[in-house]
């Protein structure tokens, strides 16, 4: 009864959010090239990417487009690729927007994340980071399709795991190959002095579809769900948390720090390389995109557009049709629909109902 008295409340706070839509994150795709050649990419970057790198000033003119009362709210830019610090002008983009008042932050896979770079960085107001590991030694080297990653990635958690001004986290990628050496991850994040560990599972898209072993069956992702409830009891060294893929059934509170909730174009929206205007970067950017800053406002794009995010009715097709749990989950997150979104790509709360 308790459980069904919070998802009722849950679901009124997440309508509520909705209704607001209070933009929070803004990500930023300022690059498509990449120094590594990682097989679950759902970009397909590549060193000599086809798009060319936007311009700071043609960001930073949409930037400007929001209010200063969101700019002074809770509310972060985060560059993202590709790899940001293929771009030589990243500290300049930092400090653009730190003079706008607004805090920033950045996802790398650890390559060229020196202690240079780090004092740089630091030195142009960056809050936040987070480093990808995929596994330890040659799984992880194997993943990211470069070797010697593995080494460069933990050389760049070590220097950021010291910096206490810097909201630090690693996140992983969970696939048949790491999942039996997850306590080993754990202890060698643990012993860096990392706070923070995000795990997320792929969607079939991209480089990922070529690679079966990249794809956790039911009972594997059963027991991924085991290992984070297990580290998430008592006071363990690290915060371990599963990331916002979709309803998790029994699993729900096990595993999140509050329950699940696609923040795609409620708080989050993002400027792709091209300039088109949708959520999270890895939402299918065909069938999602709500604009493109070379046309349009992106603050009455944010205001006016993201139907498909805040009413998500049009989920209801394929085997969500006529799910018991859809007013929990609606549809999964938005990155499982793509193509003609006929059919979810994903469905976890299938999987841990099945064990």
């Amino acid at each position: 009864m308790a459980s069904v008295v919070r998802d009722f409340l849950f679901r009124r706070f997440r309508a509520m959010e909705t209704r607001v839509h209070e933009l929070n994150y803004l990500f930023w795709e300022c690059t498509t090239r990449c120094n590594l050649h990682c097989i679950h990419c759902g970009s397909d970057c590549t060193a000599a990417a086809g798009e060319k790198d936007m311009p700071i000033g043609d960001f930073l003119r949409a930037l400007d487009t929001l209010p200063k009362d969101v700019l002074v709210r809770p509310f972060t830019v985060v560059l993202t690729g590709g790899e940001p610090l293929m771009r030589p002008d990243i500290a300049e983009i930092g400090r653009e927007i730190r003079k706008r008042g607004v805090g920033w932050s950045m996802v790398t896979n650890g390559w060229l994340y020196d202690g240079e770079m780090h004092r740089k960085l630091m030195g142009a107001g960056m809050g936040a980071l987070t480093i990808s590991l995929d596994g330890l030694g040659e799984d992880h080297d194997w993943m990211r399709g470069r070797k010697g990653c593995f080494q460069r990635t933990v050389e760049a958690i070590n220097i950021a795991a010291k910096e206490r001004r810097l909201n630090f986290d690693v996140v992983t990628c969970v696939t048949q190959r790491n999942l039996p050496h997850l306590q080993e991850i754990y202890g060698l994040l643990a012993s860096m002095g990392v706070r923070q560990w995000r795990i997320f599972t792929i969607i079939p898209i991209g480089r990922a579809t070529e690679h079966e072993e990249l794809h956790l069956n039911d009972s594997q992702f059963v027991k991924l769900m085991d290992f984070i409830a297990e580290k998430r009891k008592g006071d363990g060294p690290m915060n371990v948390t599963f990331s916002c893929e979709g309803y998790l059934g029994r699993y729900e509170r096990r595993v999140r720090q509050t329950p699940y909730f696609c923040h795609a174009g409620i708080n989050i929206a993002s400027v792709l390389i091209d300039g088109t205007i949708s959520a999270c970067p890895n939402i299918d950017r065909v069938a999602f995109g709500q604009g493109n800053i070379y046309n349009d406002n992106l603050w009455d794009v944010w205001q006016n557009r993201f139907q498909p995010f805040r009413n998500r009715d049009w989920a209801r097709r394929g085997m969500c049709k006529d799910c018991k749990v859809f007013k929990n989950c609606l549809g999964n997150g938005m990155h499982n629909w793509h193509s003609d979104c006929s059919e979810v790509l994903n469905c976890h709360y299938k999987k841990v109902i099945s064990d």
